[in-house]
């Protein structure tokens, strides 16, 4: 299907409707927990199945396919679990994204090292391991030359390069620029010579990745990233005279429409453009890797957070909420490219019915711009009524921004019970103002009273 259909869209909002509902009745949303983070099993669950189905429709039988979320989008232990049960990987970029992964049982062979920053210690643990590694530069590459020469590594390894075909409507995620940070520049005077040179000396160089974006990228211009990426491969191949590139790690970078309730592009429409683009992608010559994290998981996942006091100010109403800077970073700070829906609940959970009036949505922090939403006509909020950001389920909520210290929200996934109301687990368990002074230092509050410079009192 091209998009979601309006049933599919309704179910969704039903089931993140009875979710609130829920978690004020059974207390997980209420004076003492002010704000948390709801995961939608459910939907969850559908986002994976339908990316395995839309590769899987247009793929030869019998191509390897790894589809690897990209766990900086929701480093969550219970997440990443839930995926590997669903066929998902892991793409990791950091020590502690691949421990998180680790933890939630997702094999060595199901997981793909990426970062412009690897350390030797990085690199080291993941050929022990058998993880696939991606070298983003020249410097990496002679790193992985010495590692590979000391001790023989299952990893499938491979050179991340940067097409330079230009970015979106978001500079800050469009990655296949100019003057992109990532991979090698194709364009660079003498990089597509060096690339293919690396390929010949080193045998066990068997896999290409690009990335060309994420939030922002329009399908046509992923479609061209990945094409450069292919044209590539068959350069090298061709060059080398044996198909010694085996996998093709296309990235991921799927947009996701934050103004409306239903998804569009889908898997089904990304996977038909790159068909009918790169048709030679999915005759059975090359193993496929893809990274999408943002498309998994942003519909499913929510923040609620409740309205502490309304006022008005200029003639505008403001509902002062506990929901801003710290769990929507990118909206507050950059609002006109990031976006979010916002759904008024009253007391009990329950949609708020009413008239529609203009009012910003407010968060906790003391600045003045901390807004989750601005001059925007939603149902009157109301002291002790519930501010719902929706499509949080990606790089919101489990991207916790300490300002004033403000405590991590709880997070509770939430699936039908069975019954006809809703079962909740805990995801992450809220952040205590205890736990907040032992990380600023609690531990040590004569640290620096004791530090004098020789000779003073």
């Amino acid at each position: 299907m091209d998009q979601d259909t309006d049933s599919e869209a309704r179910e969704r909002a039903a089931r993140r409707d009875e979710a609130v509902r829920g978690a004020v009745e059974q207390g997980l949303l209420g004076p003492d927990a002010a704000v948390v983070g709801l995961l939608d099993v459910t939907g969850i669950r559908e986002s994976a199945a339908a990316l395995r189905a839309a590769f899987d429709a247009v793929t030869a039988p019998g191509t390897p396919v790894l589809h690897a979320f990209a766990v900086k989008a929701t480093p969550l232990v219970p997440v990443l679990r839930l995926l590997h049960e669903e066929g998902i990987g892991a793409e990791v970029a950091s020590p502690g994204e691949l421990a998180l992964a680790r933890a939630a049982g997702v094999p060595p062979d199901r997981t793909v090292l990426d970062s412009p920053a690897k350390t030797p210690a990085e690199l080291r643990e993941a050929l022990a391991l058998g993880i696939a590694v991606n070298a983003d530069n020249p410097q990496e590459l002679h790193r992985l030359d010495a590692l590979v020469g000391s001790a023989p590594s299952r990893s499938p390894l491979g050179i991340r390069v940067n097409p330079q075909i230009g970015g979106g409507t978001i500079g800050a995620t469009s990655t296949a620029t100019r003057t992109s940070k990532f991979g090698v520049a194709l364009r660079d005077e003498g990089a597509r010579e060096w690339v293919a040179r690396a390929y010949a000396d080193r045998p066990w160089l068997t896999r290409l990745h690009a990335h060309t974006g994420s939030q922002g990228i329009p399908l046509p211009l992923l479609a061209r990233g990945v094409a450069e990426t292919y044209a590539l491969a068959e350069e090298i191949n061709a060059r080398i005279g044996r198909p010694q590139i085996d996998t093709l790690d296309i990235g991921g970078g799927l947009p996701v429409d934050f103004a409306a309730e239903a998804t569009a592009p889908t898997y089904a429409q990304y996977a038909r453009v790159l068909a009918e683009e790169v048709p030679g992608l999915f005759d059975g010559r090359y193993g496929l890797v893809t990274e999408f994290g943002r498309s998994l998981l942003a519909r499913h996942g929510t923040v609620v957070a409740r309205v502490e006091y309304t006022k008005t100010s200029g003639g505008r109403r403001i509902a002062v909420t506990h929901a801003g800077v710290q769990v929507a970073t990118r909206t507050v700070y950059a609002p006109e490219a990031w976006p979010l829906r916002i759904a008024a609940y009253d007391a009990k959970g329950r949609p708020r019915p009413g008239p529609e009036v203009v009012q910003d949505v407010a968060g906790p922090a003391c600045f003045s711009g901390d807004l989750l939403a601005e001059g925007r006509t939603l149902p009157l909020l109301e002291q002790g009524d519930y501010a719902a950001a929706l499509d949080t389920g990606a790089y919101y909520f489990a991207h916790h921004y300490a300002y004033n210290s403000l405590a991590r929200p709880g997070i509770y996934g939430f699936a039908p019970d069975g019954t006809g109301g809703v079962a909740f687990a805990t995801v992450r368990e809220p952040q205590t103002v205890a736990e907040v002074v032992a990380e600023s230092g609690g531990a040590h509050p004569s640290a620096l009273t004791t530090l004098r410079t020789p000779g003073s009192r």
